[in-house]
């Protein structure tokens, strides 16, 4: 409301610092955010988002077989597969990033985790549209033959959370990211992380 100019009463404050200008990072998001439905107004609302994405789309549907903004309109299950989410992540948030730059807003600097590295990779020029998306296609085909499995975030150190792992034997989770001096993270089969857990 504030946005629309619905509530006057509140005080807003508008200031541009021209002589102090901000840097501006864009962060891109990896897998498990995404649902039917998602950036449909941005779709409907923004022709610049809605040629990036309807680009991607098409150099997609090649690979996939399928058309990304059916699933990204209304299909949860499809979304569900990785073969689908991360092509469908990636080419949203290109078209984000697209748009917000056809605005005059330009990063600093760029990150993200997972479909969201590539993203930001390809924004830097690494590497084309068209191979970021076969390569993040294909990322998603992979992940989808893998075996079902597990992580968990553990309160410990490196060296303790070694010597526990090592007490478990062969069946057992392996170290997947040390993500501070007291915080790592656990991965493998479910039954393993579980049992560890």
């Amino acid at each position: 409301d504030m946005l629309r100019g619905a509530s006057p009463e509140r005080d807003i404050h508008d200031h541009d610092d021209a002589t102090h200008p901000r840097d501006v990072i864009f962060m891109f998001s990896g897998h498990g955010a995404q649902y039917a439905g998602m950036a449909s107004g941005l779709y409907a609302s923004y022709p610049v988002f809605t040629e990036w994405l309807d680009r991607s789309a098409e150099i997609l549907s090649q690979r996939l077989g399928l058309d990304i903004r059916t699933a990204i309109a209304d299909d949860e299950t499809a979304l569900r597969r990785m073969t689908v989410a991360q092509p469908a992540l990636f080419a949203l948030q290109y078209a984000l990033a697209r748009l917000w730059m056809s605005w005059g807003v330009t990063p600093t600097a760029m990150i993200g985790h997972s479909a969201g590295e590539y993203v930001a990779a390809c924004l830097a020029r690494t590497f084309t549209l068209e191979n970021a998306l076969l390569l993040i296609a294909e990322r998603g085909r992979l992940m989808d033959e893998m075996p079902g499995g597990a992580m968990l975030a553990v309160a410990l150190s490196e060296e303790v959370l070694d010597r526990r792992l090592a007490d478990h034997g062969d069946d057992r989770p392996d170290m997947a990211v040390i993500t501070s001096p007291t915080m790592c993270v656990i991965s493998g089969a479910a039954g393993a992380v579980n049992q560890f857990r």
